[in-house]
């Protein structure tokens, strides 16, 4: 039996569009308007696509079930695997008493506020988004200011205005792989991209950020280390996003980025100290202090993370485990979906089967190099296995919903993928012709608004974006690229993200303060990437890579 899509059932482009849309509006609606819990409007979203291709597409119920379950595995695994073994070595330094020196080890630099908030809010929680994500570099940085005196609010609001640049490939590059998985573009082209264009908002948010906290008088006197804070992250993340791929730019930018400012604010000081009005002193002598080794054995995790991630991106490595291991997870024909589905005209000349598979290399994959990085880590801080088992036992509890989440997520994406949802929304975006490139990163925004996760954003709307540029003869790297790069700068403005950060900082109840002080910022931001992606579509087309549509 074959099913052939149709992407004008209703009888139009336009109308088909509308009604399809209907679980997007509803997720909209149970995230912005009703603030369910992530996954429960995941799930219930799913219910009613499944509900809407059926009644719409009259696509066959198995088939519609198939995908959605194909999306919830690939959402898992390599996905879920990824953040679950991040979230695991971040809880292994906490057991550990580790993280308390980390936070130590970087506060103790400077007592000027624009100094502590570019290395803790911008370099740190940088380096944790690339390592952990799913809101703990926000929840974790907004802690450690608050710690150091920051008022709560301020806290807040700097974090997620820092937490920009790292999001596209945090926690080791899920975003981008999860973008390549949905659109079948090779991750690493992808990643150049992304490099570009995140390399000039990589300089441009220390700006960002000090001006919200401190007005743009008080960040111009530190004119010289927001520079040294925003170049010293772009330039190793263009080096590493062009040549090394997703998994370790978010990883070793932040570090050099570290490494800089606190080399630079040995010889520089700012010729006052700014702190907050009504600002209480730290007295250096209730600070507690740390030798070299100890502040090295609590940063080991980390350093241990990026020497194993580095190993595993080989590509001696990668031929090895592929060629001779060949240890892998390969299912070449998804039952109840393979050979059943067919992409019609425009989206292909004439039918043509939409195959269906599932392939998991889980012991080359980012997850098992993190878990590989965590377990030696164990050694390291001497971590019995007992209590190794249980923090990996809490980790899984802890992030129980979110891994819900992201398997219902990963479920839409297929399902609009294979019942023809995606190009259906691609053809009537298509209408809007040369000025796609303004709503491509606008969509990315809106998707992280509404999933508070650029990687769900990039399961939602990456196919579509790809697909619209297929149909406006546009290079898919642009629109696909422009979708990440837009969403980063939804983070500030996501219910959850807020949510996240309300909680970190005790001012649940205060989330709408928060949106009023980010909301400005974001829209600000996302001018700069229309303006930006523009200039890459139509005046210097040839700065991205060039894929066929």
């Amino acid at each position: 039996m074959h099913w052939l899509q149709n992407y004008s059932a209703l009888g139009s482009t336009g109308l088909t569009a509308l009604v399809v849309a209907i679980p997007i509006f509803f997720l909209f609606w149970a995230l912005a308007i009703k603030r369910m819990k992530g996954h429960v409007a995941g799930l219930l979203t799913l219910l009613i696509a499944i509900i809407d291709v059926v009644l719409v597409y009259k696509m066959p119920v198995g088939a519609a079930v198939s995908s959605t379950i194909l999306g919830a595995v690939n959402g898992l695994f390599p996905i879920g695997w990824i953040i679950v073994s991040a979230v695991f070595l971040y809880n292994l330094t906490v057991e550990a008493g580790q993280f308390d020196i980390i936070k130590s080890s970087i506060s103790s630099i400077s007592s000027d506020r624009r100094m502590q908030a570019l290395l803790i809010a911008f370099c740190f929680s940088a380096f944790m988004e690339g390592a952990a994500g799913q809101g703990a570099p926000v929840a974790i940085a907004a802690a450690m200011l608050i710690g150091l005196g920051f008022d709560p609010l301020w806290a807040a609001v700097i974090c997620l205005v820092a937490n920009v640049p790292p999001v596209p490939f945090g926690p080791v590059g899920t975003p981008t792989i999860m973008m390549g998985s949905v659109t079948g573009i090779n991750e690493n082209i992808i990643t150049a991209a992304v490099g570009r264009e995140v390399s000039i908002v990589a300089i441009i948010i220390p700006f960002a950020m000090l001006i919200v906290m401190a007005g743009w008088k008080k960040t111009v006197e530190v004119l010289p280390a927001v520079l040294v804070a925003g170049i010293s992250f772009a330039i190793p993340f263009f080096i590493v996003t062009n040549y090394l791929g997703p998994t370790l730019p978010s990883i070793v930018s932040p570090i050099v980025s570290l490494f800089c400012m606190t080399l630079f604010l040995r010889f520089w000081k700012p010729k006052s100290i700014w702190r907050f009005p009504n600002d209480q002193e730290i007295s250096a002598a209730n600070e507690p202090h740390y030798t070299g080794g100890q502040v090295f054995k609590a940063w080991s995790p980390f350093l241990m993370l990026t020497l194993v991630m580095g190993f595993w991106s080989t590509s001696m490595f990668k031929d090895w485990v592929a060629k001779d291991l060949k240890w892998f997870v390969n299912i070449p024909h998804w039952p109840g979906l393979d050979g059943l589905v067919y992409k019609a005209a425009p989206i292909a000349t004439k039918p043509a089967v939409y195959a269906a598979n599932y392939k998991w290399d889980f012991f080359a994959a980012p997850g098992t190099a993190m878990l590989v990085a965590s377990i030696i880590s164990m050694i390291i801080l001497g971590i019995s296995p007992a209590t190794g088992v249980r923090v990996f036992s809490k980790t899984l509890k802890q992030l129980f919903f979110s891994l819900v989440t992201i398997a219902s997520v990963l479920g839409l994406a297929y399902l609009a993928n294979y019942s023809g949802m995606s190009y259906t929304l691609g053809l009537a975006f298509a209408s809007t012709g040369v000025i796609f490139p303004v709503f491509s990163p606008i969509l990315g925004w809106l998707g992280v608004f509404l999933t508070g996760s650029v990687t769900s954003s990039a399961a939602l709307f990456g196919k579509l974006q790809q697909v619209t540029a297929g149909q406006l003869g546009l290079n898919p790297i642009l629109t696909v690229s422009a979708s990440l790069t837009g969403g980063i700068i939804g983070k500030l403005i996501s219910p959850q993200s807020i949510a996240i950060a309300c909680a970190a900082v005790g001012l649940v109840g205060r989330e709408t303060d928060i949106f009023r002080r980010t909301l400005k910022y974001s829209v600000t931001l996302l001018g700069i990437v229309i303006v930006m992606i523009l200039i890459f579509a139509y005046v210097i087309p040839g700065a991205l890579p060039v894929i066929a549509a």
